[in-house]
């Protein structure tokens, strides 16, 4: 009984302490919104730019295999590394994490490999920053696990720890907080052409059990969601998708596009994994009456599934982890490519035979539809089936080059051409 009693001023000891530290983060946010100083150091966090693991990181590169005129190289060492946001005026990139952190890499002399990547607004308590995106007049939005916060002027904020902010979606209000999840809890985001702030929501199932279906489909949560940019209005965009991690607009037809990852645990093979094409607002792309392409889920086969159903626009290899995508709309890349579709596979975990850790590219067709999806760039999985990295995000600098973001290296990758 006594060690029992000695226990409970512990926990909750503990528990005061982790609500200081949520006091704190909510403190810092208000007094960023007033211009004020947080007190924070003002020596941020570093990453070395060479040595041993750039070394190692440059090493594997060797490895790549890539179509003929293209180059791959490293362009900055950056932890964790997920889905990127290009500064518009400065070309810095931002980078989110599913940890704590957000960083930026600056190439200063436009040598076009980072020369510095230091941590952005170490004042706020981050939680999976994954989600990072510009509008085009140079407000950065970052999507957490369950807020949004908006940094007016990130590009020319970022060289101090206090960095002016806004949220946009407080904390706890993205979805309900008795939803949230370690699993599928990385979101992305976009600025629509409608000047919208679009969001991915994934579901934390595999597949959710009935009695949550009316619940994610009014909040959003197994699709995507729009709202103003200052967070007002919002409402769901799109219906009936597990767990998209990675989204953008063609910019021909402003019209979105997105990946969506599949159901696991049905075979090595199947379902196929997705890349979707929303022409219009309240579409339905079939989950979880389907686990991927037209292939019902052993859960819902008994149901009736919408009529309207959506499917995919390209069916992509099962598994594969098709995450972060971009329209590849600049000119260093050969003709083919222009007004195509790039997408990172991050890589099977619950598959034989792993497949995936590679860049893929779509072509989009003048018709607005989408051609064969083929392999781009590929050998961050060796032939012995371990990985030397796992693509995430794919983005276009202003030069046209792409970069290629690896959480599990901790890098960022900028693949260029130079002709044949």
């Amino acid at each position: 009984m006594h060690d029992s009693h000695r226990l409970i001023p512990a926990a909750v000891a503990a528990a005061c302490i982790a609500l200081a530290g949520t006091a704190a983060a909510q403190d810092n946010l208000k007094k960023l919104e007033d211009f004020k100083s947080t007190g924070t150091s003002l020596n941020l966090e570093t990453i070395p730019q060479t040595g041993p693991k750039a070394d190692a990181l440059k090493a594997n590169l060797q490895k790549i295999k890539l179509p003929p005129g293209f180059k791959i190289d490293l362009y900055a060492v950056v932890p964790d590394a997920r889905h990127m946001a290009i500064g518009p005026s400065t070309g810095i990139v931002f980078v989110g994490t599913r940890k704590t952190k957000v960083w930026a890499a600056t190439d200063r002399t436009k040598t076009r490999v980072a020369d510095e990547v230091k941590v952005f607004s170490p004042s706020i308590n981050f939680k999976v920053p994954n989600g990072v995106c510009f509008s085009p007049d140079g407000i950065l939005y970052v999507v957490e696990h369950n807020r949004v916060l908006s940094f007016p002027a990130a590009e020319f904020f970022y060289e101090g720890p206090d960095v002016a902010a806004a949220p946009v979606v407080p904390q706890g209000q993205l979805i309900p907080t008795e939803e949230e999840s370690f699993n599928h809890g990385a979101r992305t985001c976009r600025i629509g052409p409608d000047n919208k702030l679009y969001i991915t929501l994934g579901n934390p199932f595999n597949v959710p059990p009935k009695e949550k279906l009316a619940l994610y489909n009014k909040v959003g949560m197994m699709g995507i969601i729009r709202m103003d940019r200052d967070g007002k209005n919002r409402e769901v965009f799109a219906h009936g998708v597990r767990n998209s991690v990675g989204m953008d607009f063609n910019p021909k037809d402003k019209t979105l596009w997105f990946t969506d990852n599949q159901v696991d645990g049905m075979g090595d093979d199947i379902p196929p994994g997705e890349v979707n094409h929303a022409t219009k607002a309240g579409q339905n792309f079939g989950f979880p009456w389907y686990g991927g392409g037209k292939i019902r889920t052993e859960e819902y086969k008994a149901e009736k599934p919408p009529a309207d159903v959506v499917f995919p626009q390209v069916e992509m290899a099962a598994h594969a982890a098709d995450l972060g995508m971009v329209f590849y709309n600049a000119k260093m890349f050969p003709a083919k490519y222009q007004g195509g579709i790039f997408v990172a596979e991050h890589g099977s975990w619950n598959r034989t035979t792993p497949i995936g850790a590679r860049v893929m590219y779509v072509p989009v067709k003048s018709d607005g539809t989408a051609g064969k999806a083929e392999v781009f760039a590929e050998g961050w999985l060796t032939p012995t089936n371990e990985y030397l990295g796992r693509p995430v995000d794919v983005a276009v600098l202003p030069d046209g080059s792409m970069l290629v973001s690896d959480d599990y290296a901790g890098a960022i990758y900028r693949i260029s051409y130079a002709g044949q």
